[in-house]
């Protein structure tokens, strides 16, 4: 079926340029995925979020054509490092690395809408200009499938300029709580747990952190514990030598590159020990107005870092910035000491060797919302610019109005906000019935 080009109403885009929409989407017969195949799938998700019920997503993405899209991106994901090393002017010819640029991108939250409308902002990726997504693709809002989709098909048409980095929200336990599985079961039916375990394996994959230009760290949640390890007394030789793992180093302190770079991240959900503590904080952790390194008793899960401990990880490993996300304004509406989300981006800790910020990407969230009253945040993109890419440029944007009818894959009205308060007994329950 031929889908004829027209330009959305209510402040959407059209990616086909002025070729039709091609449906149902089919896999590249040689397997090379061109930015025409991205721009038409990006169409075909526009408009089918728009004309088309849920349940008829197979008609346009059918489940063979997922299946290749995750799996080719799925083996360039696997065999990326934990810690990513994105050097633009290295990576670029000489020509283009003088006007090289990297994209940080911050939650998504499956709000496609507003990322067709950065995508258009920002530009394409190509020789000289880089992407770094900062993980949450998915739940909350409607669309956090086609949102993922979107962004693999990237990866896999420039896997050297678009980088996916993992949120705390690509994990079995908040999928299953905050919409994700139960979207992708409504959307594929009969296959949607083969595309749901699919996604979870994917998730598995995506790196936790990057360096940019070797000034700029980058991550979901933030800074990290060190996890002490010491030989088993019963180990003899190299060989077998068996490594023991201090779980709750005390006094707590700030872990190393090289930690993160041997941390284990395939464990989507708790039990968090060992080496697993780390994927833990990158992920769940946040910045704290009080010095020092403590337990993230809010939300459970994670750490709270000061101002003091910026400094000594940026001064430690020669940076200049630190972009986190993971507060939208529902959780910093929540954290006295702190900006609000109202601009899409806050600059949480400056210090003597650079600058701590909070970048997010979902613009009016959350998308579904149990009181009359709306934050209408803005959301935020930065761009890093050559020689440095260390002086952070900020892009703000409204949310795309109207929004396409959509009803939420979650109880919004009776789930908490800005994932406080875990059940972490669930959390290991989902992580258990996963391995």
């Amino acid at each position: 079926m031929w889908l004829l080009h027209a330009n959305p109403d209510g402040g959407g885009r059209d990616f086909s340029d002025t070729n039709p929409i091609r449906t149902p989407l089919t896999w590249p017969s040689d397997g090379k995925v061109d930015l025409d195949w991205v721009r038409n799938l990006m169409s075909v998700f526009d408009r089918s979020s728009k004309d088309l019920p849920p349940t008829d997503f197979p008609s346009v993405l059918p489940v063979p054509v997922f299946d290749s899209l995750v799996l080719t991106a799925s083996k360039i994901l696997h065999k990326e490092p934990n810690c990513l090393t994105i050097d633009p002017e290295h990576e670029s010819s000489a020509a283009a690395a003088a006007a090289s640029s990297v994209v940080v991108v911050g939650d998504l939250h499956g709000q496609l809408h507003d990322l067709l409308f950065l995508l258009q902002d920002a530009g394409f990726p190509s020789e000289n200009r880089f992407f770094v997504f900062n993980g949450d693709y998915v739940d909350r809002g409607a669309w956090g499938l086609e949102t993922f989709l979107i962004l693999l098909a990237m990866k896999v048409f420039m896997p050297h300029r678009v980088y996916l980095l993992r949120g705390n929200h690509e994990s079995k336990y908040c999928t299953s709580v905050y919409g994700f599985e139960k979207e992708v079961l409504t959307k594929y039916g009969d296959k949607g747990k083969h595309v749901y375990r699919k996604c979870l394996g994917c998730f598995e994959g995506l790196p936790l952190a990057s360096i940019i230009a070797g000034r700029v760290y980058t991550a979901h949640g933030g800074l990290f514990r060190s996890v002490s390890m010491t030989p088993s007394k019963r180990s003899k030789g190299k060989k077998n030598r068996r490594l023991s793992f201090n779980s709750e180093p005390k006094p707590l302190a700030l872990g190393s590159l090289e930690e993160l770079s041997k941390a284990r991240r395939s464990v989507l959900d708790p039990p968090w020990e060992g080496l697993n503590l780390i994927p833990g904080d990158v992920l769940w952790s946040d910045p704290s107005t009080k010095p020092g390194l403590s337990p993230n008793t809010e939300r459970g899960i994670g750490l709270l870092w000061g101002p003091d401990c910026t400094e000594d990880f940026l001064k430690r490993f020669n940076l200049k910035l630190i972009i986190r996300s993971h507060e939208g304004p529902d959780a910093r509406e929540k954290r006295p000491g702190f900006g609000g989300m109202e601009e899409g981006y806050t600059v949480d800790h400056v210090v003597e060797s650079g600058k701590l910020i909070t970048l997010f990407s979902a613009p009016d969230y959350p998308q579904f919302q149990a009181t009359e009253k709306r934050y209408k945040n803005k959301g935020a993109y930065i761009v890093l610019e050559a020689p440095n890419f260390d002086h952070p440029k900020f892009h703000t944007f409204e949310a795309i109005s109207p929004r396409p009818q959509a009803n939420a894959y979650y109880d919004y009205e009776d789930v908490i906000d800005s994932d406080e308060e875990l059940d972490l007994a669930s959390m290991v329950t989902a992580s258990e019935e996963t391995s």
